[in-house]
């Protein structure tokens, strides 16, 4: 009976959650068996006949999990139990051989990296999507100013499509980053109980380097009887991050949806019913589930840096809990992912409301280029933020227009004409380099997302 939401199926797709059922764990296992056979079969440690026999039936299915979980149950050792499983498939030539010169966490090392492997390709192909359609948007509103905010407060012009480059050039950044971090994680280990090759000699690197090879992975340089945690740390620190990016994303989306500033909506399909009790409501449901997920994601990193620091050459202390943070990043990271799709493939922009934002703060939003057209005539810097300011604080609290208060203060129209003042209240003036920085991020995407396509 399912009891975690993962296993439910209410998050993570089935291809990615696929990579960490039992039987593909089992045949990543066995997997890694046949090539440890077939690479010291042609370097001479095993007889040749041996080494085809034991990829053979390795490979062959007639290693069944209903077997491996009964000899689990008595060997209390899962590796062991499928070592076992496998000797009993094998033809008598090949039973001495099997598993020979390796330790469990060969294998559990290798296989998490083979899952790495192929959880990766699918994370990185939903990544690039997202990009893209994060710079798609980008050039769509690029030439649309809208209200830009620090402090929660109106700050100045910025282009909406501004945003999206932001995200779009933090997303390819993480892309990039994925691709480093595979040089590190993704690596397999064949030296043995200690991390010397012991059984296998002087071969045993040869061994470690065909077996890479044939998975796809790199040889770890060094390793105790496991490989090195940090490895996984760093792995599972990236996806943290890109989980913090989408996070991100999701809190700007959430904001904009607000009832009060109302410029973009999250997707809503027909029949969707936003609460149980108020009929009107279109909650930004993905956006807060991508904040919840993140904040679990984050933990599992603590996890994972707690897991470093194991006694001598191994201790157990790191094996139960990576059976959960390792398949639960990356499902949550996937969930996260297909939620962050679907919300900017949809999303409602509300350019009107985007319009009507500016003009809500009576025009206080263009007061930067005010004091920038004081300075240009000549005026010292701090005494003209100074009277700017005071201008502006006596308009708000009167209600008057800012453009209006501006016209009716000697100091200002000192320097300033009507006309001049005017001409500082147009928002398509503002947008500076925009435009040359969203089509910048936007080649960049796209020379590193052009096998991609966002339909």
């Amino acid at each position: 009976m399912p009891i975690l939401p993962i296993d439910a199926g209410r998050y993570g797709s089935r291809e990615v959650k696929s990579i960490f059922e039992e039987e593909q764990v089992l045949r990543y296992a066995l997997e890694f068996e046949a090539c440890v056979a077939e690479a010291q079969a042609m370097l001479g440690i095993i007889p040749k006949d041996a080494g085809v026999e034991i990829a053979r039936k390795a490979r062959s299915g007639m290693v069944r999990l209903e077997r491996v979980k009964e000899l689990e149950a008595v060997r209390e050792h899962d590796v062991a139990a499928m070592v076992e499983a496998l000797v009993e498939v094998c033809d008598e030539v090949a039973k001495p051989w099997v598993h020979y010169g390796l330790t469990s966490y060969d294998v559990v090392d290798s296989r998490i990296a083979m899952q790495l492997r192929d959880a990766l390709a699918l994370i990185e192909r939903k990544m690039k999507r997202l990009t893209l359609l994060l710079a798609e948007r980008a050039l769509e509103y690029k030439d649309i100013p809208a209200v830009g905010r620090t402090h929660g407060q109106h700050a100045s012009i910025i282009s909406f499509g501004l945003k999206f480059a932001v995200w779009a050039s933090d997303m390819l950044m993480h892309i990039k980053g994925i691709e480093e971090v595979k040089s590190r994680a993704l690596v397999c280990k064949t030296l043995g109980v200690v991390g010397t090759g012991s059984l296998m000699g002087d071969k045993a690197v040869d061994v470690q380097s065909i077996v890479a090879e044939r998975l796809n992975l790199k040889p770890v340089d060094a390793a105790t009887q496991v490989v090195s945690r940090e490895r996984l740390a760093e792995f599972i620190a990236r996806l943290t991050l890109i989980a913090c990016t989408l996070e991100k994303i999701a809190v700007e989306v959430r904001n904009l949806q607000r009832t009060e500033i109302g410029e973009v909506m999250e997707p809503f399909k027909e029949g969707q019913m936003g609460s149980s009790a108020v009929p009107v409501k279109r909650n930004p449901i993905k956006s807060e589930r991508i904040s919840s997920i993140a904040k679990m994601l984050r933990s599992m990193l603590i996890v994972a840096l707690e897991n470093i620091a194991l006694w001598h050459e191994r201790d157990l202390s790191n094996s139960a809990n990576e059976r959960f943070i390792i398949p639960m990043s990356i499902i949550l990271l996937d969930e996260m992912l297909e939620s962050m799709i679907s919300v900017i493939s949809g999303l409602i922009v509300k350019v009107d409301r985007i319009k009507s934002n500016l003009n809500s703060s009576k025009g206080q939003i263009f007061a930067e280029f005010v004091l920038d057209a004081l300075i240009r005539k000549g005026m010292d810097r701090i005494r003209a933020y100074s009277i700017v300011q005071s201008i502006a604080f006596s308009a708000e609290m009167s209600g008057v227009e800012f453009r209006d208060a501006l016209k009716d203060d000697a100091r200002v129209t000192a320097l300033l004409s009507e006309g001049e003042i005017d001409s500082l209240f147009d928002a398509g003036k503002h947008l500076a380099s925009s435009s040359r920085i969203i089509e910048g991020v936007a080649s960049n995407v796209y020379a590193v997302c052009k096998d991609m396509t966002t339909s």
